[in-house]
């Protein structure tokens, strides 16, 4: 083979080149990467510049939007009126292997009751705020009845968010998204369109430069995992409209995961929000010292601002807000924040038709109608609203409703033209005339009636067709009224539940004859929720006394709280039912069930006489708190501090300086919920020299929502000469600093939870990611390890099969009373869930 020659000096050269360009290649690689980055983020800077103008365009929009979303807007802002939302703090979960979280006497004494937060009002049991709640960092869905103020909660919140609230802590900087389910345009067809509908509705209040640049924001705002998205009115549609919103829910979640999400809902129909993961929140009503302070609130914008106003200075003289205030807080026992802002309202306008609530409600009705409206009008509209279960409906059809009470245009009476004259009753600039004699030419309607009412604000108008009554109370009310004069029990007891016809059939109640509603929703009910029954006994306030089905409903909850065996949250229902109804009959009922030999029943009597603040059970009271069963003892201290008289007040001092060391820290936890004479008596029992006393102090003052309160505790934590003092101190102060630690959180999947794996183990199973796991779980259900027992019902909630349902029911009538409980609150999110629930007669329970 012939040899190559290579010469040496080509050879040098080419290999002196070929390091020199690696060499090169190799130094500026770093660079070349650093170009690449920079160019990115710059890329990146330039993308946020451009969507920055759009995010605070949106929260400035978004700011002033939830500023009017309440009822007394166009009177003061939001900011300026509310009073903070407080969300009932649920049962804790409990996982074995992990310490038990601190819990107040309060929250061991009362039963949870979700669907009746009254109790919970009136013995100041420990809340959430919003912002707490969101800490658990899982989505939420607010529940209460209709008036309660749900709507206002996610204006706050979005107030909060819109303005970067340092109280929403590591949530600081998300991005509010605030909408109405009326607002959607459903179903989405394919997951990539699923923000179409937000970017749609956003798009309505968006300056127009910034309508092309909305989708780019979105996108990136729920990419990023930095949207909160608010959604009301989730709880005033009926199930195939809740269906439609919680699959696109479940939609969003699988396509956004990061996404933070609060709804509003009603306690009895929640429809698919459990199954995907939602926690119910309660958002408690106000109690008297909140009511007292927005009275005394509203007294003083009013005051500043509507009463110098110049209509309000020509008309009649105004009466002393002290007064007004005294009169309006003397007689506002079980209202809800919207039915007491609607009498203060009346008060301070001199408008109110009468003290009543209903007349309160009326009279905003009246406010809100369009001037020379017929109430017949207003009535059949709403009427319609409900029997066609279509709170959103379409104006189009609207018009054919109320076609023959359209007002056409004023026309001359041609000569000789007949006329047709009639008693009707209108709405003529804010007032009702009735039996004025109307002379009317037969006219072409104009169809402007429901323009009008968006006008005026008694409806609320949307794009595509959509229109809803401003509050679903009013149209509850106008309803009800209305279907008082036709043979409607059967439709509305025909239709699916939901809350306008509950509503419609409350003030059904409140106007006519309602046995036959009641009658029918009795026999309907039954174990173990027995929800007819309850929805029922919400119409007891407001329905006249004399009314024929009141005894048989009294009767038939009266036998609820005396049944043996049965949750205590299950009979508590029955018990505040008695509460909420303001009936005379319920103060020697519940002292008549303090005298029985059950424990639970006196225990639930006990509350109930505190919550009625009935002052002549102050001595049954004073005995209770010697009662062999420790519920009972410290029920009674918070039910004669609920009672607040002077006598009431003494026999719970007694107790702090006299009795055993548990009962010491009931009256101490009790006495703070007395904002006078109650917190006085702490602040004196820190100084004395008796141990037992100041601890149960320390307890007290760990409910105390004052400055000073926590000042004196951690000055208690350094100089506290027992340590026994100083430990308690410091357990109470580590509570307050870190209640969001008591939020809902994401239950783990069972094949990362690492008790369940443990548990799984030791019975030779194993959990597959993904799977439910159910009968792993039914076995640990049936542990001997209460923990294990507990920690498993979460779960069970996720797979309601009949073998499921069977293994709660004998976990809810076991004699076991905190599986029990527990037991009956994962029931009752099933049956809000839309699970049909048999009877337990048909396990062999009951």
């Amino acid at each position: 083979m012939p040899s190559i020659a290579v010469d040496p000096l080509s050879f040098l050269v080419g290999f002196a080149f070929a390091s020199t360009v690696w060499w090169l290649l190799a130094r500026i690689r770093p660079l070349w990467a650093e170009i690449r980055t920079n160019a990115k983020e710059s890329r990146e800077e330039a993308k946020t510049r451009k969507t920055s103008s759009v995010e605070e365009n949106h929260r400035r929009i978004t700011l002033r939007r939830a500023q009017g979303m309440h009822l007394a807007a166009q009177l003061f802002a939001l900011d300026e009126i509310i009073q903070e939302p407080r969300l009932l703090i649920p049962p804790q979960r409990v996982e074995p292997g992990t310490a038990t979280k601190f819990e107040d006497i309060i929250s061991q004494t009362l039963p949870y009751l979700p669907s009746w937060p009254e109790i919970a009002a009136v013995y100041q049991a420990p809340t959430l705020t919003l912002p707490e709640a969101l800490a658990g960092n899982t989505n939420i869905v607010v529940i209460g009845q209709p008036g309660v103020g749900k709507t206002v909660a996610l204006a706050h919140l979005a107030s909060l968010a819109a303005n970067r609230s340092e109280k929403l802590a590591g949530l600081q900087d998300v991005v509010p998204f605030l909408v109405h389910v009326a607002n959607l345009k459903l179903p989405v067809s394919d997951a990539k369109d699923v923000l179409n509908p937000l970017i749609e509705a956003a798009s309505e209040h968006a300056p127009m430069f910034d309508v092309g640049r909305l989708p780019a924001f979105f996108q990136n705002t729920f990419k990023s995992g930095n949207a909160l998205l608010l959604v009301d009115g989730y709880d005033e549609i009926p199930p195939e409209h809740q269906l439609i919103i919680s699959d696109y829910f479940k939609l969003l979640i699988q396509t956004h995961p990061k996404t933070h999400i609060v709804t509003t809902g009603a306690p009895e129909h929640l429809g698919g929000l459990i199954t995907l993961g939602f926690a119910p929140l309660t958002l408690v009503t106000w109690s008297v010292k909140q009511a007292e302070k927005f009275i005394e609130r509203w007294g003083q914008i009013w005051s500043q601002t509507i009463a110098m106003e110049a209509w309000a200075q020509t008309g009649a003289e105004q009466v002393d807000p002290l007064l007004l205030n005294v009169w309006l807080s003397a007689d506002n026992a079980n209202l809800s924040p919207l039915e007491l802002t609607l009498k203060a309202w009346g008060a301070y306008a001199g408008d109110s038709l009468g003290p009543h609530v209903l007349e309160a409600i009326a009279t905003h009705i009246r406010r809100l109608a369009p001037a020379n409206t017929p109430l017949a009008a207003l009535e059949t509209l709403a009427m319609q609203v409900i029997l066609s279960t279509q709170p959103v409906f379409d104006p189009r059809k609207a018009r054919e409703w109320v076609k023959s009470f359209e007002v056409a245009e004023e026309s001359v009476k041609p000569e000789g033209e007949t006329t047709e004259t009639s008693d009707d009753n209108t709405i003529e600039e804010g007032k009702p005339k009735k039996g004025k004699r109307v002379e009317k030419v037969v006219p072409t309607p104009s169809f402007g009636l429901l323009g009008k009412m968006v006008s005026s604000g008694l409806l609320v108008s949307y794009p595509n067709n959509k229109m809803r009554f401003t509050h679903p109370v009013f149209a509850g009310y106008l309803a009800g009224h209305a279907l008082t004069n036709y043979n409607a029990e059967e439709p509305l007891l025909n239709q699916p539940d939901w809350s306008g016809k509950y509503l419609a059939m409350r003030y059904f109640a409140a106007h006519g004859d309602a046995t036959k509603l009641v009658q029918t929703l009795m026999e309907f009910s039954r174990l173990p929720m027995h929800r007819p029954l309850f929805a029922a006994a919400r119409w007891l306030r407001d329905a006249p006394k004399n009314a024929p089905w009141r005894g048989k409903l009294f009767g038939t909850l009266a036998a609820i709280m005396q049944t043996e065996g049965v949750p205590l949250s299950l009979r508590g229902q029955a018990m505040a039912a008695f509460v909420v109804s303001n009936d005379p009959n319920a103060a020697p009922l519940f002292r008549q069930f303090e005298t029985t030999l059950s424990f639970d029943l006196v225990h639930l009597a006990v509350l109930g006489t505190g919550a009625i603040r009935d002052g002549k059970a102050v001595k049954i009271m004073e005995g209770a708190t010697s009662a062999p069963s420790l519920a009972v003892r410290r029920a009674a201290c918070m039910a004669l501090v609920a009672i607040g008289t002077t006598e009431a007040l003494e026999a719970v001092a007694h107790t702090l300086l006299n009795g055993d060391e548990d009962l010491r820290r009931a009256a101490g936890e009790a006495l703070a919920n007395d904002p006078s004479d109650g917190h006085a008596m702490l602040k004196d029992g820190i100084t004395m020299s008796d141990i037992l006393l100041r601890r149960a102090v320390v307890y007290g003052l760990g409910r105390v929502n004052e400055p000073w309160a926590i000042e004196a505790l951690q000055k208690i934590q350094i100089d506290d000469d027992q340590w026994v003092v100083r430990n308690s101190a410091t357990e109470v102060l580590e509570y307050r600093t870190n209640i969001s630690s008591n939020a809902p959180r994401k239950l783990k999947a069972p094949s990362e939870s690492a008790w369940l794996i443990e548990f799984a183990g030791k019975q030779g199973m194993g959990i597959s990611p993904g799977a439910p796991a159910t009968d792993v779980l039914l076995l640990a259900l049936k542990s001997e390890n209460p923990d294990t027992r507990l920690a498993a019902l979460p779960y069970l909630k996720f797979t309601p099969n009949e073998g499921v349902v069977a293994q709660l029911y004998g976990a809810m009538y076991k004699d076991d009373p905190e599986l029990r409980e527990a037991a009956y609150n994962v029931l009752w999110e099933l049956g809000a869930s839309g699970t049909k629930l048999p009877h337990p007669s048909q396990y062999g329970f009951g």
